[in-house]
């Protein structure tokens, strides 16, 4: 599908290096409800991504083929691949975290912490040493939109550290109101987090935090830096450390400081971002309705 001009908002003279003045941002596909949990595949040259109330994930290919991966994806959200390739998920209807091993099987990873279901698992990150780390805000059993309404069992929202070679599951981060998107810095000494509260309370900061890892856990987080307009949902670091998220006007570049570089606009609210590419300096975007990208002059760090 055809494009336009991007659209870029300098804040800094080093977004100039980070971007690339003549690329174009193209919509790749535009008849989702609402977009999210973008993930590539590198060795197979497609995007997977979840469209949550259409109950289905969709797969571009490279060329500008699109078709569906999973027809019944529970209501997926956020997907991250694990170290050895295979795809992670989040599901939002089954209130659970998933795995696809290479048969096409799905092994169930997380689905309950403390005798309780999970509220509706929302996005993941795998680190170097296999560990499995996912947010659980409560948005999949809010209503019957993106999953089923239900009664939280959790005391609260919080983000979990999965071992999967023991089962082991425990909560890293307790001091956010609805935790979304999640990353590791490249050398993985800091995770960062973003909140969503504002969502459904406008008193609630939209704000990324940072948390240092120690010893497996994690430290006591800070405020990393502030998302305006809209909120931070998903987002990715490049292999310089800045982070790319999103945005309620498009996409927003932070340095490893938190000092605001610039912005992509995109024409409809972003919940999501990846890069990929055989280089990794594509930016995938989901856009509440579209499927968008754009060559930047930076490289993901993050996925095989």
């Amino acid at each position: 599908m055809g494009g336009f001009g991007s659209d870029l908002e300098f804040v800094d003279k080093r977004f100039h290096d980070l971007t690339i003045a003549n690329a174009r941002l193209e919509k790749l596909y535009d008849r989702c409800r609402w977009a999210e949990g973008p993930v590539w595949f590198g060795d197979g040259g497609y995007l997977v991504w979840s469209d949550i109330p259409n109950r289905r994930m969709l797969r571009w290919i490279e060329g500008g083929e699109v078709g569906v991966f999973r027809a019944d994806s529970n209501y997926s959200n956020g997907n991250t691949r694990d170290r050895q390739g295979r795809l992670v998920t989040c599901e939002h209807g089954t209130r659970r975290v998933t795995r696809t091993e290479p048969d096409g099987s799905i092994t169930v990873l997380a689905d309950s912490f403390s005798g309780k279901r999970l509220n509706s698992p929302n996005d993941v990150v795998v680190r170097s040493d296999g560990t499995i780390w996912f947010t659980d805000p409560p948005y999949g059993i809010l209503s019957d939109y993106e999953g089923f309404k239900a009664e939280q069992e959790q005391e609260g929202c919080f983000v979990y550290r999965l071992e999967p070679a023991s089962g082991v599951l425990e909560v890293v981060v307790n001091d956010m109101q609805k935790p979304n998107g999640l990353a590791f810095s490249p050398d993985e000494t800091l995770l960062y987090v973003a909140e969503s509260g504002s969502s459904h309370d406008p008193s609630c900061p939209t704000h990324i935090r940072a948390y240092p890892v120690r010893n497996g856990g994690l430290g006591g987080g800070r405020v990393f830096a502030d998302v305006s307009p809209g909120l931070p949902d998903g987002f990715r670091v490049d292999v310089h450390g800045n982070i790319w998220t999103s945005a309620g006007d498009g996409v927003h570049c932070f340095d490893p400081a938190g000092n605001l570089l610039g912005k992509i606009k995109i024409p409809e609210v972003v919940a999501n971002l990846t890069f990929g590419g055989p280089r990794r300096n594509r930016l995938f975007i989901t856009a509440t309705t579209s499927l968008y990208s754009v060559y930047v002059a930076s490289n993901g760090a993050q996925q095989p």
